[in-house]
């Protein structure tokens, strides 16, 4: 849940962390992974106010309007003038009818807590009442007024909506609603008392305590579920929360309603009202009601938290890490009853003033972690995309809920595995005390996000503590309160309407940096996400003792699925006395970081769209632009047949008298004699301008070629082999057999499959066969390096398989009209068939065309 400055509201504080109190569609797992996630009960979670309509567009969710400061955001473009203001009434209406969806879930569970009132009141006066009139009058305070509020609020307005009209105006409804705050100011400064009273007489009242435990909600009238089951606490709370949902509501009909039309002055005097509300709370707020302050008396503040995999007694666990202004604590989520609020378990802290980090020679003495094979977690990949292909089917055929929720469990699983066991780059802290620790990341960027956090508090006077029991029961209780993250970063958490993310080529160029106070020697890494997690797609060349750095290098980077780019700008370690022998540790220096979200409209244009990136006052200039999977599957033959790329793989044979293209032997000769240990070889993108003038020199045939070879950076000679086999006019495995080798793959019987892979090779062309089965040996002594070039057959299989096996355009349409996830599935699936050559024993062009034990029928 981001906080509520950053979309324009005042910031809350304890409101702000009752705020937070919800988990926002998130399920209830052990956070070890050994159990299987429970969704938490219907309504002991808060959802934005938009989900609760289930005919709400998604682009109207509140969490994703962003506002100004200012009480009236600016209209949508054109609203103003008129120009889109159909459209934007229309999205008025759809505003309107989720918040009046909500407001109907609002006024139920309202009544539900109003029900047990009246047979308590009544037994108040008995000899034997369940609580008196005081606890009755402290735990419902309000409650009755707030009801009447919204229930005359809700039947003004229903009317207006479902009778919609473009000039109606209802305005005056939320002016109305906004003057009767003072209501809920009433409410909240008697809110923690009413928790309090309600929770001692549970103890003290065992009647009391089943009916607050389990409270009937009657639910929508399109709803199928005629009541759910809603604990006392959570619907104490709703009222605290409807106060910021109305205030998000009535900044999405602003931007939504033309400047010209009657409610424009009023919706704004609602918002002026709510605004002024939720600041006057801000400052009367109690200070001793801070339940967490630090051993000098100041508060104790969340800085930062998110899931870390840590590595606890040789196996690895994942833990939710929260860090405070003086202090680190790790915790798991413990298992709750059903209806109980999810709590956290501290496996262990450490104060910050006792907290140290490992000097490169310590780490040589730490335990070797063990990375998992990358095939391991490449297969897990495959097992993932197949499940997803499963449920879009599902879905598509409206499939049992069962069966669905059946994948979405599977699914789960198999990216909590993944989520655990791709992480490989160590984060070590020490106690001074002697205890270490150890986290697993996917990324520097991350070890370095935390690593600096930690420091910057260091830097202030910080004293040392051992929290007492209590004391870390009370901290521990806050996290789930003040926890940013919600949800294990997998895409089983991801709403429908999230963004799949990006599939194609995105194009960066790194310009350059300013703003280094001394001369170093200097390089840009660049970081995609895939699968839930970073992964290192380039990086630029080092150079040489300079504070300005003109690296001007465009690099192509295959995206699956991402929504995120990082830059990290190292300086580079040439003192071999540094090097530390741990094996994932990065000795360079990371002088600044920095990320940006890709963002589908803004990347995806013809057009480069320049970009600075802030970090740590240094300023790096770069820019990118996208191309689509639709696009980077189109094939563009060449109209001069003179050259070799882009021409038939026959015709440049054939003319050059060879069995296997020029340009394919002197690529491989030269990344066998001077790259085959390089790591990341193939991988890491290579300079585009590079890329281009060796396109340039193979098409002109030039005389030069040998000793431009010779000069060129290895990743530039790796990334013209790639673009070669990438724009021929058709995959070297022909479009022709494409869906046979799809099938080919997925048989089960290694005999059928092994016979029916054998005749799809026998079935190419000559010169695809020959050229393929020299490109494949060739990858094998690759992946013989593995150990120092950290290329395995399952990275080599991921880099070409998609080139070397695509659909043809026409079937490449039809995929695109599937979901992203299909599209990801075929990927995988052209993946495993250049895997399975790779791993096969070595394959003869004289012996396989002999061979008449394979099936002969045509494919």
């Amino acid at each position: 849940m981001e906080p509520l400055s950053h979309r324009g509201l005042p910031r809350l504080s304890w409101i702000d962390t009752l705020y937070s109190n919800f988990n926002y569609g998130a399920d209830e797992y052990d956070a070890e992974g050994n159990e299987e996630p429970k969704a938490l009960p219907e309504g002991s979670e808060t959802m934005p106010y938009i989900d609760e309509s289930p005919t709400m567009s998604p682009q109207l969710s509140a969490r994703g309007q962003e506002s100004g400061d200012g009480v009236s955001p600016t209209p949508t473009d054109g609203l103003g003038t008129g120009r889109d203001a159909g459209k934007g009434l229309e999205m008025r209406k759809l505003v309107l009818s989720g918040f009046l969806a909500s407001e109907e879930i609002y006024i139920n569970q309202l009544e539900a807590l109003l029900l047990p009132m009246k047979p308590l009141k009544a037994t108040a006066t008995t000899s034997q009442p369940v609580l008196t009139l005081q606890q009755i009058e402290t735990i419902f305070y309000k409650i009755q007024d707030i009801y009447e509020i919204h229930k005359e609020f809700y039947d003004s307005l229903c009317p207006k909506v479902q009778q919609w009209d473009s000039n109606v105006t209802m305005g005056h409804l939320f002016q109305k609603l906004a003057s009767q705050l003072g209501v809920y100011k009433a409410f909240v400064d008697n809110y923690k008392i009413a928790l309090e009273t309600a929770e001692k007489c549970s103890q003290s009242n065992y009647q009391f305590q089943k009916i607050s435990e389990e409270l009937k909600v009657k639910g929508p009238k399109d709803s199928k579920e005629s009541h759910t089951s809603v604990t006392m606490e959570a619907l104490l709370y709703k009222p605290i929360d409807r106060v910021t949902r109305s205030t998000l509501v009535l900044h999405d009909l602003l931007k939504h309603t033309p400047a010209d039309h009657p409610d424009y002055p009023l919706l704004q005097d609602a918002l002026r009202i709510s605004q002024n509300f939720l600041s006057s709370i801000n400052e009367d707020i109690d200070p001793r009601r801070t339940a967490v302050t630090t051993p000098k008396g100041e508060t104790r503040q969340l800085i930062k938290d998110g899931f870390l995999v840590e590595l606890s007694e040789g196996s690895r666990k994942l833990r939710h890490v929260f860090l405070f202004t003086d202090v680190l604590l790790c915790a798991k989520l413990k298992k709750t009853a059903v209806g109980k609020h999810q709590q956290y378990d501290c496996k262990w802290y450490v104060p910050l003033a006792d907290l140290v980090f490992p000097s490169p020679e310590e780490s040589e003495h730490c335990p070797q972690v063990h990375v998992i094979p990358d095939h391991e977690l490449e297969d897990m990949k495959m097992k993932i995309s197949t499940i997803k292909s499963e449920m879009q089917k599902e879905k598509a055929n409206k499939g049992q809920s069962r069966a669905i929720e059946r994948l979405k469990k599977k699914m789960f699983e198999n990216e909590f595995w993944l989520l655990l066991n791709s992480p490989a780059i160590p984060f070590r802290i020490h106690n001074r005390n002697g205890k270490s620790y150890l986290f697993l990341l996917s990324s520097d960027y991350e070890r370095s996000e935390w690593r600096e956090a930690i420091q910057r508090l260091q830097k202030k006077d910080l004293q040392a503590f051992v929290l007492s029991s209590v004391e870390l029961q009370v901290l521990t209780g806050s996290c789930f309160k003040l926890r940013t993250v919600h949800n294990i970063p997998v895409t089983s958490n991801k709403d429908d309407d999230e963004s799949p993310g990006l599939y194609g080529f995105l194009h960066v160029i790194v310009h350059s940096a300013k703003g280094f106070k001394q001369s170093a020697n200097l390089y840009c890494t660049l970081e995609v996400d895939s699968f839930g997690y970073f992964v290192s797609k380039a990086k630029t060349r080092v150079f040489r003792d300079t504070t300005e750095p003109q690296w001007n290098e465009e690099f192509e980077i295959e995206l699956e699925g991402s929504q995120s780019l990082r830059i990290l700008c190292y300086e580079k370690c040439y003192d071999k006395t540094k090097l530390n022998k741990d094996n994932n540790e990065i000795v360079d220096k990371i002088m600044g970081k920095g990320q940006i979200q890709l963002d589908p409209q803004a990347v995806q244009t013809k057009n480069w769209h320049m970009d600075v990136i802030e970090m740590n006052g240094i300023k790096v200039e770069f820019s990118m632009k996208f191309t689509s999977r639709d696009m980077s599957l189109k094939r563009t033959p060449s109209k001069k047949q003179t050259g070799v790329f882009g021409v038939k793989i026959s015709v440049v044979t054939k003319r050059e008298r060879s069995k296997v293209p020029y340009i394919v032997r002197q690529c491989i000769e030269e990344v066998e004699k001077r790259g085959i240990e390089e790591v990341g070889i193939y991988r890491i993108s290579g300079v585009a301008t590079d890329i281009q003038a060796l396109k340039a020199v193979f098409d002109a045939n030039n005389k030069d070629i040998l000793v431009m070879l010779s000069d060129m950076d290895i990743n530039a000679i790796a990334g013209t082999l790639k673009l070669y086999f990438r724009e021929l006019p058709e995959p070297l495995l022909t479009d022709r057999l494409y869906p046979a080798f799809m099938e080919g793959i997925a048989l089960s019987d290694p005999a059928a499959k092994e016979n029916c892979m054998m005749h799809l090779l026998r079935s190419l062309p000559d010169p695809n066969l020959i050229t393929f089965l020299f490109l494949l040996e060739h990858l094998k002594r690759v992946a013989e390096k593995e150990p120092i070039n950290k290329m395995s057959l399952h990275n080599l299989a991921t880099v070409f398989g998609p080139t070397l096996l695509r659909p043809s355009e026409g079937e490449s349409k039809a995929h695109l009209t599937l979901a992203s996830d299909i599209w990801s599935h075929d990927v995988m699936a052209q993946v495993q068939v250049l895997l399975y050559y790779l791993q096969h024993p070595p394959i003869s062009f004289t012996e396989l065309k002999r061979n008449t034990l394979y099936f002969s029928t045509d494919v």
